[in-house]
């Protein structure tokens, strides 16, 4: 039997001032992890939603521990509008959390 790589949890934020300049992104950035499922084993989006109170785009990703998210978030870069890409500081135990936002 096969011995699988450990999964972790990440959060994908997008700001709603960066949703709200570019409508389309939304849909663009789930097309886009939805191939990125389909070319790296391991990877896969757990939910989508939109934080009512905030406005902000929430995915929570399942990544296998090795995969590196920054170079994930480099590549989604290159489809989407200029924008700043962050990961936010947390304290453990809570999951890494990644945000896009409008470039300052």
């Amino acid at each position: 039997m096969e011995e699988q790589e450990p999964i972790q949890v990440v959060e994908l934020r997008i700001s709603y001032r960066y949703a709200i300049a570019h409508p389309w992104v939304v849909q663009a950035i789930g097309g886009f992890l939805s191939a990125y499922f389909m070319e790296y084993p391991g990877f896969r989006v757990q939910r989508y939603t939109e934080e009512l109170a905030s406005g902000t785009h929430l995915w929570i990703c399942e990544v296998p521990s090795s995969m590196k998210v920054l170079r994930l978030l480099r590549r989604l870069k290159e489809d989407i509008p200029p924008c700043n890409a962050q990961q936010i500081a947390t304290e453990p135990p809570a999951r890494p959390r990644y945000l896009i936002d409008c470039p300052e």
